[in-house]
């Protein structure tokens, strides 16, 4: 990966990621991240929002059908991955520039929420790598912190 812009993104889901296939039928999902800085006012001293990034990113394959599964709209997420730039016409024939994320990781953020994760299936059709548990094992996951932004929760606190 040398040479690739890699970050790190916290925000929240603008909208349910969406799963398309592709014309040769590879999965995809896209969606979008909002991450606004605070800031605590000094003067005032109370906090204040900056302006909100709105970054669009992908994720391909398998990995697509699993955030698709998991992630909804509003969930606090930490992505990372690489930064992609692509030009491309506008329908009024503007050349336009868009800055993407090409997701590598990504997860719910357990700040103000809890998760319960379970370890996919293998896949037997030749498309990934069997990453999988042996059948009847999970992984499991969570914090004891009580879930504080808007109340959603994943899971149960049992602890790994």
């Amino acid at each position: 990966m040398a040479g690739e812009t890699v970050i790190t993104v916290v925000g929240n889901l603008t909208a349910d990621p969406e799963l398309r296939f592709t014309q040769n039928g590879l999965p995809v999902a896209n969606f979008t991240i909002a991450s606004t800085p605070r800031n605590m006012d000094r003067a005032t001293n109370e906090w204040k929002d900056g302006d909100p990034l709105f970054l669009r990113a992908s994720v391909w394959r398998e990995f697509a059908e699993h955030v698709a599964g998991t992630l909804t709209k509003g969930m606090r997420v930490i992505a990372q991955g690489r930064l992609r730039q692509r030009s491309y016409q506008d329908r009024e024939g503007n050349q336009r520039t868009a800055i993407e994320l090409e997701v590598d990781e990504i997860g719910p953020s357990l700040r103000y929420a809890t998760a319960q994760v379970t370890r996919a299936a293998a896949r037997t059709d030749g498309q990934g790598p069997a990453a999988s548990a042996p059948a009847g094992q999970e992984q499991q996951w969570a914090t004891s912190e009580p879930p504080v932004d808007g109340g959603w929760t994943y899971g149960d606190d049992t602890p790994f």
